[in-house]
């Protein structure tokens, strides 16, 4: 008898194990998801995860709220992802700084992306564009590059942050042309264009988004495009590649992804990222990609992975390069 009702128990212990991947996806979710979003209120960001929220709230029927963490460039929010219980009720909703940058640039971080975090899409692509202030004699990279060359030690340029993508590509170019050019780091994009505008600095890298209103007023001049294409809002803008920067650097983008606590069920994942990828095709969000310069991506979660592992070598180089690193 001990051992039939043993052998019973077994059973119904290995059946409710089977069957719980199934249970997690028919009843998640049960209550109010979070996107934890590491950057302040308001920004382009912000926007995003907002609209993302209300529409993943309509496709999964329940509240989505967005929780801003800003702090230590991104890491606080992400190091409280990384710590919550992995149930699919607390995602990270960020940009690439504490996903893609952080782990290289500080030597202590509060997580491990390949241990902590389960990879679901990446939400778009972030376009970066090398831009001067008008006065100054250039028309494509290679006049830049002499204009440089000439005034070596004297060429300043602005980023947004250091340790941004920004400082980061900026510097490579000094470094790997021997341009000797001089970093201006800013508290964020905004403060940057202002002085790029007012002359106060003739060059800098930036986001479509932000430059695209002093482009098209004439205040800067851009010379070209970081990535891979050229972009549709500045199709008379070649990329750098195409003006014989081959550096697989200058390939780099950033962007806004979706991820989740490491061991979050399979099943969960699955809904999120099938749920996701159809709302970045969506119009609510194109809308905001239009309006802000992003290009939309909604990829796999193996293909987000592939891009993280690929873009590390780049990344540790740039960072070597800019003198970046935080002990």
């Amino acid at each position: 008898m001990k051992l039939k009702n043993f052998l019973v128990a077994a059973l119904v212990a290995l059946t409710a194990l089977n069957s719980a991947p199934a249970l997690a996806q028919e009843s998640y979710p049960a209550k109010t998801i979070t996107l934890v979003l590491p950057a302040p209120p308001a920004g382009a960001t912000d926007v995003l995860a907002r609209v993302f929220a209300e529409e993943l709230g309509k496709r999964l029927k329940t509240a989505v709220i967005v929780d801003n963490k800003p702090g230590g460039g991104g890491m606080l929010g992400a190091a409280a992802v990384a710590r919550a219980t992995p149930d699919g009720y607390t995602l990270l909703f960020t940009h690439a700084a504490p996903i893609y940058y952080a782990p290289y640039m500080f030597s202590k971080v509060a997580y491990e992306v390949r241990r902590d975090f389960a990879f679901i899409t990446e939400i778009c692509s972030a376009n970066l564009v090398f831009a001067v202030n008008k006065d100054v004699p250039a028309r494509n990279m290679n006049e830049f590059i002499a204009w440089a060359e000439k005034n070596k030690g004297k060429t300043n340029y602005g980023s947004y942050g250091v340790g941004s993508a920004s400082h980061l590509l900026s510097a490579h170019l000094s470094e790997s042309r021997k341009l000797d050019m001089v970093h201006v780091g800013y508290k964020g994009e905004a403060p940057m264009i202002q002085d790029m505008v007012a002359g106060q600095i003739p060059a800098g890298i930036g986001t479509l988004g932000t430059m695209a209103p002093h482009i098209a007023s004439g205040s800067l001049r851009a010379l070209a495009v970081i990535g891979d294409g050229r972009l549709a809002e500045l199709p008379q803008v070649p990329t750098m590649e195409e003006q014989g920067f081959r550096d697989a650097e200058f390939k780099l983008v950033g962007g806004v992804m979706l991820m989740a606590p490491a061991k979050t069920p399979d099943a969960v994942l699955a809904r999120l990222e099938k749920e996701a990828r159809e709302i970045v095709q969506g119009a609510p969000m194109k809308a905001r990609f239009q309006a802000f310069g992003l290009g939309p991506m909604g990829n796999s979660s193996a293909e987000f992975r592939k891009n993280f592992e690929s873009s590390g070598p780049l990344i540790q180089r740039l960072i070597l390069v800019s003198g970046a690193k935080v002990d």
